[in-house]
């Protein structure tokens, strides 16, 4: 490591480009030519952006952020760019938002897959931390939410800093950022520094307003489940009736339903933004400061974020180049109140048979002792870099530096009012840090005025570092006294019972070491191809399969220059492809371990109890899987041709990408081992393929002479998820409610088909071989129960009669926008939509599946308040025997699978640009950009989808009531610049 790491201080490698400060388009522009003079506003300074295979012309092209208020980058992306699928499942401000460019190479059976199958965020060359490591749900006995403050880190990116961002799909574009970039890369480039002076103010306000909603009291939910009663209950069960609804006469259940008095309300919403810029062309540099408020519209849910930035550019000398940049940020999150998560975090269980009531009188009480309690959640960002370049004639040098450190920590107390005259606190204090040290150097080689060959060498070295400490207690006698206060002698505690306080901690390192070689070789004006080769060694990988080494190749044939050059109708055309393989980046150093011992001794309530009889052992992870040797690097190998063009001067522009991108060798927890005690095995061999065609256009409706400017642009993306394969050759393999197929997507619903209820006994069909009934895993089917289809004909309805249908994430998504313009004034619609996608809703087989949820006191018999808030349309649902041992409502059925395709009118924007208007009226005034909007977000939306809005929804397709609304916001802005 020592030679490494030498080597890595001397190979300094790289190119110097010109940092220019341009305003964002929607169409896909050229990549201009770099000139050695610089314009008076710019300064030649050292930029650490990797150069891509690609060499196409528009496939590089830039996401125009839209005028919205949003709380982070993900919200900011969500619906600009074709083959990129956001996950908004919830409108609270500063929770965790997913995305995925060209869908999921992986099945999302846990939150842990969810953050594996994330892109790589790179910030002015930084690959930054974007997720909090999943590490920490190992303790965890539910994923809802992870331990500590469990904020989204790319809300921290302050959005006004930003200068462009582009989406890597291909793989000649991300390849070159290592096998974390294996599920593609989402560059970010700030704004820098100017020679000219400037001061520069951006703001906006806001105000949310929640959407209408109809709520209901006692009296109609015993109306509800009368109707149930009536038509099938004993005398027995009618006795046992719901306590809380026994008494009509009880204003707390039967009283006026106004909880939403005190749950939504509007909010404010709110940005101010101001930078200064100054310097000469040797030296230069930018400084922001940032404010932002984000007020959620229920239960009282807020973000407060406070960002600065430093950049400096520097060029002492004719060869000598050097960038410093800093961003740093301070989140501070006012989370929600949910009762599941309150009680999850806690891990005990109170009685649940009383749900909180829908008076606000009463309701207020519980709102009342939350004032007692304490929730601080504290979130802190710190991403930079250093980077210096060097010039000799054709020879360039470039050694890059880049941090990127993010922290959190969260105090909470919940008083004895909370949880049955039981206090229960908990401390959270995790760390995550990367440091990179990336060389590279470079040379043209020009053979003669028709051939030119380009090349790149690359080393990299990554050390990444996550750690969190955490512990827990109950009873500490007062609820005065908050906090786990420890004795200064022996560091035990004082106020908190001793034996009722349990303490975890957990460390893992990643390094990887890297080499790269890069040639691009062109021809004329119209021909290049490229070539790629690294090696990639990682800690996470077993010693016998350490390294990876990952090629790639491309190729672009300018067809316009080639054969077209006199073609007045064709302002551009390109054909370009690539072809190349590379490494996937694992998250959890487990599997590089091989067979191992854990903390195991627990059950199914409760795994990680570390002693038996009060000796504190380790053992064989029986619970977590067997982990054996010789497990292989899984990879990416992808193909993709693509078009790029433009016709009648650049009036109407397009990208056309076809790709097919399969991830191999991937590990998959598979049942096995019972006869040694293991629920299962993981081995490799799952393969799992993305296929479909990317498509952007933009066009300008209207000739260029005239004053009106109406630009539409339209963005979708078709993807086909397949899997190819399954460890050890298996045709299919079932874990927990899914079933993987091969020749399937991972992202199916596996359902029984319901084909109604029967009315009478003599309805159920008969087995003609044993007279026996049709039935549910040995129980007879009667009147009242569902029609579930016997697909196999075995007369027994199970698991085999289950089948794959749906699609958890959509099979086409996109947008489209309109942009209408008039001399300085500017009226934009941006839509986005998603197509074939399903919901499976679960809070309406809630709804319905009220006997049993209520009979079992565990985490999934918890009412929310907004149980009392009407979802969906109940009249449409059989009524079915909600006291029969087959369990009708329950969820995996495609009785309550939905069509979830929508679209959205998701900003409208008016603009007014001042500029002219002020400096005319004031002549002393020397206004830059003088830009005034207003918005509206979040406007209407289009869906088959009966229950909420369709995006509030969590990664395994189910609607579980959970997720804040995404509220309609109306906001008036303005950016200025003097």
């Amino acid at each position: 490591m020592r030679i490494v790491y030498f080597l890595g201080l001397f190979l300094l490698m790289g190119s110097s480009v010109r940092a220019q400060v341009s305003p964002p388009s929607s169409k896909p522009k050229p990549q201009k030519k770099i000139t050695q003079k610089p314009k008076p506003d710019t300064v030649i300074v050292s930029m650490p952006v990797k150069p891509v295979l690609s060499t196409g012309v528009k496939d590089l092209q830039s996401i125009s952020l839209p005028l919205f208020p949003a709380s982070s980058l993900n919200q900011a992306l969500k619906g600009t760019a074709a083959g990129l699928y956001v996950q908004e499942q919830s409108g609270e401000p500063g929770v965790y938002q997913y995305m995925h460019i060209r869908g999921t190479l992986l099945p999302l059976f846990s939150a842990e897959d969810l953050v594996r199958s994330q892109p790589l965020i790179v910030i002015d060359g930084i690959p930054v931390i974007s997720n909090e490591h999943p590490f920490a749900y190992d303790v965890q006995l539910y994923d809802y939410s992870r331990i500590g403050p469990s904020t989204n880190l790319l809300a921290g990116i302050d959005l006004d800093n930003v200068e462009s961002v582009q989406l890597l799909k291909d793989i000649s574009q991300y390849a070159v950022y290592g096998p974390k970039a294996a599920n593609g890369v989402i560059y970010v480039k700030t704004k820098t520094g100017k020679t000219k002076k400037a001061i520069s103010f951006d703001s906006y306000f806001g105000i949310a307003n929640p959407a209408p909603v109809t709520t209901f009291n006692g009296a109609t939910e015993n109306k509800f489940r009368e109707q149930f009663y009536n038509r099938y209950a004993s005398m027995a069960q009618m006795q046992n009736y719901a306590a809380f609804l026994k008494d009509s006469l009880n204003t707390v259940y039967y009283g006026p339903s106004n909880w939403t008095d005190s749950y939504y309300k509007k909010a404010a919403v709110y940005s101010i933004n101001a930078s200064a810029t100054g310097g000469t062309e040797r030296a230069n540099f930018k400084f922001s400061l940032g404010k932002v408020g984000n007020n959620g519209v229920a239960d009282d849910t807020r973000l407060d974020k406070y960002a600065v930035g430093f950049n400096l550019n520097m060029k002492p000398v004719k060869w000598m180049t050097a960038t410093a940049n800093i961003m740093a940020s301070r989140m501070d999150r006012k989370r929600n109140r949910y009762s599941r998560d309150r009680i999850a975090e806690g891990r005990y269980l109170p009685d649940l048979s009383q749900p909180l009531s829908p008076n606000n009188d009463i309701y207020g009480g519980m709102l009342t002792a939350y004032k007692e309690a304490v929730d601080d959640n504290l979130t802190n960002t710190l991403n930079g870099y250093f980077n210096m370049g060097l010039t000799f004639g054709k020879v360039r040098f470039n050694s890059f530096l880049g941090v990127s450190y993010t922290d959190g920590s969260r105090d909470l107390y919940n008083p004895t009012t909370l949880l049955e005259t039981i206090a229960f606190a908990s401390n959270y204090f995790g760390y995550s840090q990367r440091l990179v040290i990336d060389n590279t150097i470079n040379y043209s080689y020009k053979i003669n005025d028709n051939n030119t060959i380009d090349f790149l060498g690359g080393q990299s070295i990554n050390w990444d570092t996550y750690r969190y400490n955490y512990a827990y207690g109950y009873r500490n006698g007062t609820d005065y006294i908050k906090v786990n206060l420890l004795n200064k002698d022996d560091l035990q505690p004082s106020i908190f019972t001793r034996r009722l306080i349990f303490r975890f901690l957990d460390k893992t390192v990643n390094n990887q070491v890297s080499f790269y070689g890069k040639a691009d070789y062109k021809y004329k004006n119209w021909l290049t191809v490229s070539g790629l080769l690294r090696a990639d060694g990682i800690s996470n990988m077993q010693p016998t399969n350490r390294w990876f080494y990952s090629p790639v190749v491309s190729a672009s044939w300018n067809i316009k220059n080639h054969l077209l050059i006199k073609n007045k109708t064709v302002t551009d055309l390109k054909l370009r492809g690539s072809f190349g393989i590379l490494g996937r980046n694992e998250l959890n150093d487990r599997y590089a371990q091989g067979p191992q011992y854990v903390v195991d001794f627990g059950w199914s309530g409760e795994p990680l109890v570390p002693s038996y009889a009060g000796t504190v052992g380790l053992v064989r992870p029986y619970t977590k899987g067997y982990i054996g040797y010789d497990i292989p690097w899984s990879y990416n190998e992808q193909i993709s041709v693509g078009f790029d063009f433009s016709l009648w001067k650049g009036r109407l522009n397009g990208i056309i990408d076809l790709y097919a991108n399969t991830a191999k060798d991937q590990l998959l927890g598979v049942p096995g081992l019972a006869e040694y005690g293991y629920t299962k095995a993981y081995k490799p061999g799952m393969d799992v393929n993305n296929s479909g065609v990317d498509l952007t256009l933009t066009a300008d409706l209207l000739p260029a002479r005239n004053k009106v400017k109406w630009t539409i642009s339209l963005g979708a993306n078709y993807n086909r998820n397949t899997l190819r394969s399954l460890p050890d050759g298996r045709k299919s393999i079932i874990i927990g409610n899914r079933l993987l197929q091969v020749g399937n997507s991972v992202d199916q619903f596996w359902l029984l088909e319901n084909n109604g209820i029967y009315s009478a006994d003599n309805e159920v069909e008969i087995n003609p071989a044993n007279q026996r009934k049709l039935n549910y895993e040995g129980v007879d089917l009667k009147a009242g129960d569902p029609r579930w289809k016997d697909l196999n004909g075995d007369f027994t309805i199970n698991e085999k009669d289950k089948k794959l249908m749906g699609h958890m994430m959509p099979v086409v998504s996109g947008n489209f926008s309109n942009t209408i313009s008039y001399k300085k004034i500017s009226l934009g619609f941006d839509f986005y939509y998603n197509l074939g996608k399903n919901i499976l809703n679960k809070e309406m087989a809630n709804r319905f599946d009220f006997i049993n949820r209520e009979s079992s006191n565990d985490i999934n018999s918890i009412k929310e308040i907004t149980f009392w808030q009407e979802q969906g349309n109940v009249k449409k649902y059989p009524l079915y025997n909600v006291w029969s041992s087959v369990i009708p409502y329950r969820a995996e059925q495609d009785l309550f699978l939905e069509n979830a395709s929508f679209l959205k009118l998701r900003t409208a924007s008016l603009g007014y640009d001042m500029t002219q208007l002020i400096n005319r009226s004031f002549k002393k005034a020397d206004v830059n950009r003088f830009f005034i909007y207003t918005t509206v977000n979040n406007v209407f939306t289009l869906t088959p989808y009966s229950g909420r809005d369709p995006e509030l929804v969590d990664y395994t397709g189910y609607d579980t009531g959970y997720g804040l609304p995404i509220p309609r916001t109306y906001t008036v802005g303005v950016k200025m610049s003097l």
